[in-house]
């Protein structure tokens, strides 16, 4: 959200603290699926099933020890770059945020069909990873990345916040399902043994068979775990990344 650097006026401050929180013209709707952002005003909101999935790179601090500024850069950029172009391939992608070396997205999931097309993303994530180590490798980028790649589904609330009248306001997704996803991907390739790919208990046992049979369980955290990779992206891999 970009400032307009309105003024700030204490009085009115506290008139609007007031109003939102004790406010009785807000209303919160029970959905099956996220509506439209359009339907978003300051005083109401949406309860919705949902999916979110997280990509974090592993050991980010470390990078700056490895790479100087621009060529972190570069890194970063194709990196979120491409994050972005997977997540914004899904017609049910309802929100992407980049958050430092994280990139996350909300997709609409109101159907079981809907959340094996986000565990796709997911693979393609992976396989992504893999593909920019390789060109890394080429272009003299000796350290390679690593990525964890978390996804949940549950309900989440899903409101307009921001100041009313500045026109600066941003669609937030409030509940477990955002932060669990995080959380995972934050497990992911944590440590050896730990897959890039994880996913929370509700997630996998909405699979399909198939998907479901590629993960593990693991007790530790409650959740599977899978080296996972898009079969597309892998036969071009084989044949273009030699």
């Amino acid at each position: 959200m970009d400032s307009n650097h309105k003024p700030y006026n204490h009085i009115d401050s506290a008139r609007r603290i007031k109003d939102y929180l004790n406010g009785n013209q807000q209303q919160f709707e029970e959905l099956n699926s996220l509506p439209d952002r359009d339907r978003l005003t300051f005083s109401n909101g949406f309860y919705a099933n949902c999916s979110a999935i997280f990509v974090d790179i592993r050991e980010s601090s470390q990078l700056p020890a490895h790479y100087k500024r621009p060529r972190l850069a570069r890194i970063y950029r194709a990196y979120l770059s491409e994050l972005v172009a997977i997540f914004n391939g899904d017609p049910n992608t309802r929100e992407i945020n980049i958050a430092g070396d994280a990139t996350w997205a909300v997709i609409n999931t109101p159907t079981k069909p809907d959340i094996d097309a986000v565990f796709s993303l997911g693979a393609k994530a992976n396989s992504m990873a893999k593909i920019l180590n390789y060109e890394m490798r080429k272009a003299s980028y000796n350290r390679p990345i690593k990525v964890g790649i978390g996804m949940s589904w549950g309900r989440a609330l899903m409101i307009k916040a921001g100041h009313n009248g500045s026109g600066i306001n941003d669609v937030v997704y409030m509940g477990d399902v955002v932060n669990e996803a995080a959380k995972l991907a934050n497990y992911g390739n944590s440590s050896p043994g730990v897959p890039p790919l994880v996913t929370s208990s509700n997630f996998h046992s909405n699979l399909n068979d198939h998907n479901r049979k590629l993960l593990n369980y693991d007790s530790t955290r409650n959740c599977y775990t899978g080296e996972v990779i898009n079969v597309a992206m892998e036969e071009w891999f084989k044949e273009n990344c030699k």
